[in-house]
């Protein structure tokens, strides 16, 4: 009877250790959580006390540099001015990022099936992308004209390149063995393409859509500073004329609230999509 009893007594002890270990985990788990939250909420806290402090203490003139306070309350107030000029330059931006993603995609792709395209045009990308985007924003205003074309073509050019680069790895950074098997099993070029180096390229194509997300919004803002009425880019030219450093800064604020907003879209898809890890050859 002893016997049995301790038999019995061996699991349950063992379950109640499993649940009590569990448990521990979750908390640890939620802690963690909690802590990647609230760490980035005290830095933005302490950066807004160091600028509320160092324009307090040194007495700078609100068309200098404003005081938080002051930026907040022109946030409020001018919120329609701001969001009616935010509307253009996400369209600007949203417009851009799809345009350059898929280009570079369909390039990538055009590149790991044709070698020679890719040792020819390769460095004539990488000449583009050396280019300043400052010095670009003229010539397609020029050719474009001065409406959403430009800009939109501005925050392509932006995205192109990262995506580019990390699709064409992606695409060839498959394992040798996978890619032997599928051609022992006589795979097409396409099968062998979507099933294999698509799936593959994945992980690293959303890596560069979330450097995209970002410099998609700081091209469509850069392209407003050349020739235009209305958008964000505009609006911090028009601050920045008429010394209004408190509507200056809240109009970066929603800038930067959009781009941030951005990036968490494309990193919250990511999280959705992806649940896999790219193969990486050794």
């Amino acid at each position: 009877m002893s016997a049995v009893a301790d038999s019995a007594i061996v699991p349950a002890s063992r379950e109640a250790g499993l649940k009590a270990a569990e448990a521990a985990f979750r908390a640890t788990e939620r802690r963690a959580r909690l802590r990647r939250r609230l760490l980035p909420a005290v830095g933005i806290a302490v950066l807004i006390g160091v600028w509320a402090g160092l324009v307090y203490v040194l007495k700078v003139p609100p068309f200098v540099a404003p005081s938080p306070q002051l930026v907040v309350v022109t946030l409020a107030a001018k919120f329609d001015i701001l969001m009616a000029n935010l509307l253009p330059t996400a369209i600007e931006a949203i417009c851009g990022f799809l345009l350059g993603n898929l280009t570079a995609i369909v390039i990538a792709a055009a590149f790991v099936h044709k070698k020679s395209l890719e040792q020819a045009f390769f460095p004539v990308v990488v000449l583009i992308n050396s280019i300043p985007v400052v010095a670009k924003a003229p010539i397609l205003v020029l050719l474009l004209g001065n409406g959403m074309e430009p800009k939109i073509a501005i925050a392509a050019l932006v995205c192109f390149f990262p995506t580019l680069v990390n699709m064409v790895r992606g695409l060839e950074s498959v394992n040798p063995q996978s890619l032997e098997l599928m051609k022992v099993l006589s795979a097409s070029k396409a099968e062998i393409f979507f099933k294999l180096r698509l799936f593959n390229a994945v992980p690293y194509l959303f890596s560069a859509l979330k450097i995209a997300a970002s410099t998609a919004v700081i091209g469509a803002i850069v392209g407003e500073w050349i020739g235009s009425t209305v958008g964000i880019g505009a609006l911090i030219i028009q601050s920045t004329y008429n010394f209004d450093s408190a509507m200056l800064y809240a109009t970066v604020i929603v800038g930067s609230a959009f781009s941030v907003t951005f990036f968490l879209t494309i990193t919250l898809i990511e999280r959705l999509v992806v649940r896999w890890q790219p193969l990486t050859t050794t």
